[in-house]
């Protein structure tokens, strides 16, 4: 299992400065990746349910920088060549979907193979009616799998054709596809209810779940379920792997435990960490919780010197 850490993509410290050396000091502590997240508008007035937040509202207020993800990652590809770069997660049906992979095999060439390419479906529908795709919102999750298919299609055929309920185009080039030897790209699929957890199975190389309050037993229950999909698709179960994104709070002292909140002194995070070792995670994204970004650059020194350097990372 190894770690990530999400970038200062929004807010202050979402600045070039800010971005290189958040870039370098998660490299510096032993973090393997560095995650943007996606989010291109943010309407002043959103009714949309977050469901990551006890509120139920979305935390980020309007006001606030936010960057594009996929330019940051390929701002940080040419300032880089070691960390890999990922976003959690790409929310399809924003974008066209022969733009996107376009998008995304470029970055993944000029960064010789170090993209993380998380997928999803997306929540807000003021977003999608701010860009135009208001009436993807309800079929959403329809489009997305649209999506994956001509993905895998651009990918892997040297005559493109698609026809669907959503999307259609007929004998086109897609050149190059991804840097690997087999051209494709591996789609991490975010998602924790049933049908991303079928559209993970049916499509993914991994599953990829963001969550606040599941235990670790219920995120072993979701991917066996993931791997049955993917055995009654005709794949292999074993093909798809198991990552997440975890909100995590260092403490300067031991607090009582909660069997579904990553919170604690680092020796706490550390012990719970194994937990997840032991289902089968094998990279987590943390995000970190502080109000301000320096606090956060001291929750990831203490993160690595407890749990990275000490050898869990493995």
């Amino acid at each position: 299992m190894d770690f990530g850490v999400f970038l200062p993509a929004t807010g202050r410290a979402a600045s070039p400065a800010g971005l290189l050396s958040a870039t370098q000091t998660a490299e510096q502590l032993g973090f393997t990746t560095v995650w943007a997240a996606d989010r291109v508008v943010i309407p002043w007035k959103i009714q949309s349910p977050y469901k990551y937040s006890a509120t139920g509202s979305f935390f980020v207020p309007p006001e606030a920088p936010v960057l594009e993800p996929l330019t940051v990652l390929a701002f940080l590809a040419g300032a880089n060549s070691r960390v890999r770069l990922g976003i959690s997660v790409l929310v399809l049906p924003y974008r066209d979907p022969v733009y996107w992979a376009k998008v995304a095999v470029t970055l993944d060439q000029l960064s010789e193979g170090r993209l993380v390419l998380g997928v999803g479906v997306g929540w807000m529908q003021e977003e999608f009616a701010a860009l135009g795709h208001g009436d993807l919102y309800g079929p959403r999750g329809k489009v997305a799998d649209e999506h994956l298919q001509i993905f895998s299609t651009l990918l892997s055929e040297e005559h493109a054709s698609h026809r669907g309920d959503f999307y259609s185009f007929s004998d086109i080039a897609f050149e190059p596809k991804g840097h690997r030897p087999d051209g494709r790209i591996p789609v991490w699929v975010g998602g924790e209810a049933r049908p991303s957890q079928r559209r993970a199975g049916r499509y993914g190389d991994c599953w990829f779940p963001y969550f606040l309050r599941v235990t670790p037993d219920e995120m072993a229950q979701g991917y066996r379920y993931v791997r049955r999909v993917a055995e009654d698709a005709g794949r292999d179960p074993d093909a798809v792997a198991l990552s997440c994104c975890i909100p995590v709070e260092i403490t300067a002292d031991d607090v009582t435990q909660e069997p579904d909140v990553l919170r604690g002194s680092p020796a706490q995070v550390a012990d719970r960490l194994k937990r997840l070792r032991e289902i089968g995670v094998r990279h987590c994204g943390l995000q970190f919780v502080a109000g301000r970004y320096p606090e956060r650059l001291d929750q990831m020194r203490r993160f690595s010197e407890a749990v990275i350097r000490p050898g869990l990372q493995a």
